[in-house]
């Protein structure tokens, strides 16, 4: 359900509505004009359609809907599926991408790299045959036990791997699960107590080895090398967890696991080999001028290492304490810089997606969980996990990576650059052609000349204009360059002054050839239906030359050749075997009110288009000399 309508539709909603009230009112003053001055209001009310026609730009609400259905087509062959339109029209913009780090960032797919028990004694797991030393295989027994039986986290899937490929340790024989103590915001710790044969009750535990260390109740010095230690592991990329295991007797458990008398048992780490794909499409948001920051809720040390794998500079860091003592004014200021948060609650990203658009940045927002689910929404793409997310984050979010892959956020924002670069084109092309389509209505009732055009001339020319604006301009692939250029304006509109001004000098400089063919044609002698026929070739002619200029909006018509465009190859061909009906078969002509033209008369079409081309080619580079902030211009650099 989209709570606000688009900017792209508004935008095109409020353009229709002006040309609209605008066509109106001159096919109403057209149709009194020629009927008093002219006589034949049935002629007069055909001439007011036609003009009504030339000027109402119907194609923007109907290429407006083919970009945004194309679009969502197309981002859903790089694994996404796109939930909002307004979506494809934000991801052009987006200047900040805040991501996870496990499972987008990285692998998903943890192992049991390095066991370090609490005397101090490390084992680093190497080949797959290694066999643990006691002590670890105990240790590492422990960590199944604090896990579910059928495990879904991927830490806990690796504890379970590792316990499968050692023999049985020895508190796994005969116990039974009474109860699970779950992970708690304020502790970042699970428990869950084991009923023995011999009705012993054993409660192990796992958890950030903070959370750890307070059930423990371990003293200053003993949390301070623990410190050091989780320090040591983490400089390596592991995320480390603490285990511990407890006693107990009575039926009667406790209400909190902080209840139990826990011994500190030892440390686990765990590696998420970085994902292939990230470290070069991190650079390439650093190219196209997004920041990426990474969010995490593992320790800080292993955040920098994971981050600088990546690509990411881990130097300006924001731990979880450190935000939540931070106002909002000073959160909006620190998030300028920082490339990396760790040890962030799910709730946090709320305040950080608000301090990043506090700063007028246009924000991407990963998530996977409920409570990720207010800054999905708060982002303005939010992007949600497909593979490992939950139904509240995906109903929440704008996208959904259905390969949970960091690359495909990348080449979604790739997609969403070249989608409304190519609207940007159609739109350009669709004001341009129906200038000369227009002045040509117009000219004959303004001059006393002969009517050029019917409504089936005004019909032909929609259906040349509709199929290449909606179909051709959206099979452009990307041009070159376009992931080196900085995010577009979110608020710039899609019709700027200077586009606006290029478009009408496209649409002046064909409908002064075309009129000039008019004139002239009619001053060497032609007849009426000749006149006709050799001017409303030369438009279309023209019409193509529009296209090809219009499909590079900043390289040369030759770099825009060598992009191919399956659409436009089928296109044109129709184009022009309907444009040749209507001048060589006698019944089309006859129902077109063309005149039979000979060779000299039918080289004028080709060389109008040409003539077109060539100057609109020639004034590409003059215009971005004169405008070198314009869309247009920039495009080529």
């Amino acid at each position: 359900l989209e709570v606000e309508v688009p900017h792209l539709q508004r935008q095109t909603r409020r353009l229709v509505v002006i040309c609209a009230l605008a066509g109106a009112l001159v096919s109403a003053v057209v149709v009194l004009l020629y009927g008093l001055l002219r006589g034949g209001w049935l002629d007069a009310l055909l001439a007011g359609i036609a003009v009504g026609m030339a000027m109402l730009p119907e194609e923007f609400p109907v290429v407006l809907a083919v970009f945004m259905a194309m679009g969502a087509w197309r981002i859903s062959q790089v694994r996404v599926l796109t939930r909002r339109a307004s979506a494809i029209e934000t991801l052009g913009a987006a200047t900040v991408l805040c991501t996870d780090k496990t499972g987008t960032l990285t692998e998903n797919r943890m192992s049991v790299a390095e066991l370090r028990l609490s005397e101090g004694s490390t084992f680093k797991l190497g080949d797959p045959g290694t066999r643990l030393p006691q002590p670890f295989r105990d240790l590492a027994t422990l960590g199944v036990l604090a896990s579910a039986p059928e495990p879904f986290d991927p830490m806990e899937k690796a504890f379970h791997a590792l316990s499968a490929s050692e023999p049985a340790g020895s508190h796994e024989a005969g116990q039974t699960l009474l109860r699970t103590y779950a992970l708690r915001p304020d502790l970042l710790a699970m428990s869950q107590v084991w009923k023995g044969a011999e009705d012993a009750l054993m409660v192990a535990a796992k958890g950030a080895p903070e959370a750890i260390a307070d059930l423990c109740h371990l003293d200053a010095g003993a949390r301070a090398a623990l410190t050091l230690t989780v320090d040591e592991m983490a400089q390596t990329g592991l995320r480390v967890l603490g285990i511990a295991q407890a006693s107990c007797t009575g039926a009667d458990l406790p209400g909190s696991q902080q209840d139990f008398e826990f011994r500190f048992m030892g440390l686990v780490g765990l590696a998420d080999p970085v994902r292939e794909s990230v470290p070069p499409a991190i650079a390439e948001c650093h190219t196209a001028g997004i920041r990426v920051i990474m969010i995490t809720g593992d320790y800080p040390a292993t955040a920098r290492a994971v981050a600088a794998a990546a690509g990411l500079s881990g130097k300006d860091l924001v731990s979880g304490d450190e935000l939540e003592s931070l106002t909002d004014d000073e959160l909006a200021s620190r998030v300028r810089t920082v490339t990396v948060f760790a040890r962030i609650m799910p709730e946090q990203k709320l305040r950080i997606v608000n301090a990043l658009k506090a700063n007028g940045e246009i924000v991407a927002m990963t998530g996977d969980g409920v409570n990720d689910a207010p800054s999905l929404k708060a982002a303005h793409i939010g992007v949600a996990m497909g593979g490992r997310g939950t139904d509240v984050a995906r109903e929440a979010s704008s996208i959904v990576l259905l390969d949970d892959d960091f690359g495909s956020i990348v080449n979604t924002i790739r997609l969403g650059r070249r989608i409304y670069t190519n609207l940007r084109k159609a739109m350009s092309f669709i004001v341009a052609v129906h200038i000369p389509i227009a002045g040509l209505a117009l000219m004959p009732l303004a001059f006393g000349l002969p009517i050029l055009f019917g409504p089936m001339h005004i019909a032909f020319l929609e259906m040349v204009i509709d199929p290449v604006c909606s179909l051709v301009f959206e099979a452009e692939t990307a041009e070159e360059g376009q992931m080196r250029r900085p995010p577009r304006d979110a608020a710039e509109p899609l019709f700027s002054a200077l586009t606006l001004a290029w478009s009408l000098l496209q649409g002046a400089l064909v409908f002064g050839v075309a009129a000039a063919i008019f004139i002239l044609s009619m001053r060497y002698g032609l007849a009426d239906d000749q006149v006709r026929a050799v001017t409303f070739a030369s438009l279309v002619t023209s019409i193509i030359a529009l296209i090809l200029v219009n499909r590079s909006t900043g390289a040369s018509i030759i770099a825009a050749i060598r992009r191919p465009n399956r659409a436009l190859a089928i296109v044109l061909p129709i184009v022009g075997v309907l444009l040749a009906v209507t001048l060589f078969w006698s019944h089309a002509r006859a129902m077109f009110g063309f005149g039979a033209l000979d060779v000299s008369a039918l080289l004028i079409p080709p060389a109008a288009g040409a003539l077109v081309l060539v100057t609109l080619e020639g004034l590409k580079p003059l215009w971005r000399l004169a405008f070198p902030g314009h869309p247009e211009s920039s495009a080529a650099s």
